[in-house]
């Protein structure tokens, strides 16, 4: 018994002696795996510090710039989306819309730029994702995405006369907006409208979306006129950009005036000042008389129905106190309804001797605008959009400048007035 006490007492303390040991290796351990974990971190720091550089070293010194930046809105739809890099080259560059959609586009030919080809739509999202490289062909990447201005966000302007056309010199560039202008002046700074005759070109507003441009005097036959419209992301009112930018010229023809005595009831056709046709005519009659003043063709029909109803002239049932439906050689004088036209109904006596139209000029013709022979067949084929019709000596009042394209009623005085530049 005394002998097992003995053993168990020498197991007892071997247990505890190989505890003590093994937890002074544990306590060491513990405390060495301390000081590990600093001399860890500090190397870790030192490692990732030599990482960071050769990172560096191996990045490529190519710089991808895309506008507009990501996240942008309201964005012009013709020259606010493009990539360049400097220190570098592209190599490619996709244009996408939301949709998948890919938009064409023009890498430079020294690959330092790319712009998409065409205007952009309009409440559109795009993504733009670039790839350059640099002189040791390490490759760099740059992505962005925006929104172009929404048509509620957007103004264009409606103009006249057309590209390419050729029209009477008495035309003005008269523009007509969708939206109302408040900021005139960054509008009219962004449209410029220049003439190889050198005149100088005024425009004046009428209100808050309509802009004509004029010389002083008529506009220099055989000259070539052309109009710029840079008004893409101008801020023409709060929130609302312009999207246009586009040129447009269009040429000036030989100079006709044709004048209308409404007191002596012919009307005179001259060219570059000469006198080539005299018309007998009937203008409107003492109840309804002819506008006075300087007016504009501004649309030819060789036959259009006219109305009274359309243009204040009514019975008391509501219907028109007249309603033609085939009026020949027709040509518009005014906005509110005012022609130069054929007349078929009326007798022959009537031309030059009585006035006995609604307001018109009437002028002899044949139903249907089939006989060439016929006066007002001949001012209709041998007029052009833009000609100057002069009416005098009428018991009415001058027209309004703005009722058609008749601002020659103002003097250059007031006509420059109306300029916000």
């Amino acid at each position: 018994m005394e002998k097992r006490v003995m053993t168990d007492s020498k197991r007892r303390k071997g247990l505890m002696a190989a505890s003590a040991v093994l937890g002074g290796v544990l306590a060491i351990s513990a405390c060495s795996s301390d000081g590990d974990k600093g001399g860890s971190a500090e190397s870790s720091k030192k490692s990732q510090a030599q990482v960071d550089e050769a990172a560096a070293k191996d990045a490529s010194k190519a710089r991808i710039t895309i506008s507009p930046k990501n996240g942008a809105s309201n964005i012009g739809i013709n020259n606010d989306a493009k990539v360049t890099v400097s220190d570098g080259t592209l190599t490619q560059v996709a244009m996408t819309t939301v949709a998948g959609e890919s938009v064409k586009g023009t890498l430079a030919a020294d690959g330092k730029s790319w712009k998409p080809d065409g205007q952009l739509e309009r409440s559109t999202t795009y993504k733009i994702a670039a790839t350059a490289k640099d002189s040791k062909g390490l490759e760099a990447h740059e992505n962005s995405s925006f929104t172009t201005v929404s048509p509620a966000n957007s103004f264009i302007g409606n103009f006249t006369p057309e590209d390419g056309s050729t029209v009477g010199v008495g035309m003005p560039v008269s523009i007509n907006f969708n939206k109302a202008i408040t900021d005139k002046k960054a509008v009219q700074s962004g449209i410029a409208v220049t003439s190889s005759s050198g005149q100088e070109i005024v425009g004046h507003w009428f209100n808050g979306q309509r802009l004509d441009f004029r010389p002083d005097q008529y506009w220099q036959e055989g000259s070539t006129v052309t109009l710029k419209l840079n008004l893409d992301g101008v801020q023409g009112a709060q929130g609302v950009f312009g999207v246009q930018q586009k040129t447009v010229t269009f040429k000036i023809g030989r100079n006709q005036v044709s004048t209308v005595d409404a007191s002596s009831k012919t009307m005179t056709v001259t060219q570059d000042g000469k006198t080539i046709k005299t018309i007998p005519i009937s203008a409107g009659a003492p109840d309804n008389p002819t506008y006075n003043g300087q007016m504009v063709i501004s649309e030819k029909f060789k036959e259009t129905r006219m109305d009274g109803s359309t243009v204040g002239f009514k019975k008391k049932d509501g219907k028109g106190e007249y309603d033609i439906k085939d009026v020949p050689h027709a040509m518009r004088l005014s906005t509110s309804g005012t022609f130069i036209h054929g007349n078929y109904w009326g007798a022959d006596s009537i031309f030059g001797s009585a006035n006995t139209s609604h307001g018109c000029v009437g002028l002899n013709d044949v139903k249907g605008a089939g006989d060439a022979n016929q006066p007002a067949a001949w001012l209709f084929n041998n007029t052009i959009v833009g000609d100057v019709v002069i009416v005098k000596n009428s018991q009415d009042r001058t027209v309004q400048p703005d009722n058609g394209l008749n601002g020659w009623n103002l003097n250059w005085t007031q006509w420059k007035a109306g300029s916000a530049v």
